[in-house]
């Protein structure tokens, strides 16, 4: 099987400072994958490490079957740093035309592709105004639009939604989804609820350590049940959750919010005999969902391996 990114006991040091120590993990092309860690885990590194800007310490890896940096690498990989600016003087059309001919277009070839991506992220009215003209929103977009220059197959974006509103957070997260289809994207972002949405698969890296590499969308959502409810509950909701047939264990991760894990084969019908319950003993709730949160799954088991 060929693999998106695979590297092998990766590491990178800064003199004394070891940034990243014997990361090991293989990434599939496909859904979009999640970077997550606090700051200083290594992430930018990381990142760094895959567009070629650093060697590495020790270890190996490849991306797209190449190492990073490699002439086979040119115009398939690209990356979109947090704070990536765009030229007050110059034309949105103008400045990714300028791009386009550093990747080695033409220069009509350029001006076609630069209006293929503002296209893409709904900018294409826009193309001869300049950067000082859009909101930070626009500017966001743009700076995407940039990044998918040559149609790249790999896309890295760092914080691609940090400091816009919900409206224009959104609008990226949508554009995102919808070009999956065409590249492979990896996001970093310290917004969990938002990669959750986005990402079929997580790296969490800590200290420079690979803590868990998961799928969102997969085991966690079997076996488990989130029950949220409304507040004013009784104090013995949690000895009737522990008591209901095929309960394996309940724990209440925050006020009035509980997550059930379950034996799906004993008690395949656990759901409705969950609200039956709640309805006998005049419990209302707000909402019961399937599985565990991608926050629930991060902390629960760096909680277990602390």
């Amino acid at each position: 099987m060929s693999y998106l990114i695979e590297a092998r006991n990766l590491s990178k040091s800064f003199g004394q400072k070891t940034v990243l120590q014997d990361l090991t993990f293989s990434l599939p092309a496909g859904e979009p994958i999640a970077l997550i860690g606090p700051n200083g885990a290594g992430k930018t590194t990381l990142f760094s490490l895959l567009c070629g800007y650093l060697p590495a310490s020790r270890g190996e890896l490849k991306v797209l079957g190449h190492k990073p940096g490699s002439s086979a690498l040119f115009g398939r990989v690209s990356a979109l740093p947090q704070d990536a600016m765009l030229d007050p003087n110059f034309s949105l059309l103008t400045q990714l035309s300028f791009f386009g001919q550093l990747q080695g277009m033409s220069k009509s070839t350029a001006v076609a592709e630069s209006r293929r991506v503002l296209s893409l992220v709904d900018l294409a009215a826009n193309a001869e105004q300049k950067a000082t003209a859009l909101s930070h929103g626009m500017r966001k977009r743009v700076a995407i639009a940039q990044a998918l220059m040559g149609s790249p197959e790999l896309v890295m974006l760092d914080e691609p939604t940090a400091g816009l509103d919900p409206v224009n957070a959104l609008q990226v997260r949508q554009l995102i989804a919808k070009l999956s289809n065409e590249a492979s994207f990896i996001i970093s972002s310290h917004n969990i609820f938002e990669l959750e949405r986005l990402c079929g698969t997580v790296l969490y890296l800590e200290h420079g350590k690979l803590v868990q590499q998961s799928q969102v969308h997969s085991a966690a959502t079997q076996g488990y049940l989130t029950l949220t409810l409304e507040a004013g509950a009784q104090t013995d909701v949690l000895p009737m959750l522990r008591q209901l047939p095929g309960v394996i264990s309940v724990s209440d991760s925050q006020k009035h919010e509980y997550v059930l894990q379950f034996d799906a084969e004993l008690a395949p019908d656990f759901d409705l005999t969950l609200l039956m319950a709640l309805r006998q003993h005049g419990w209302r709730y707000r909402m019961l969902t399937k599985g565990q949160t991608l926050e629930q799954q991060l902390f629960a088991v760096t909680a277990k391996q602390a």
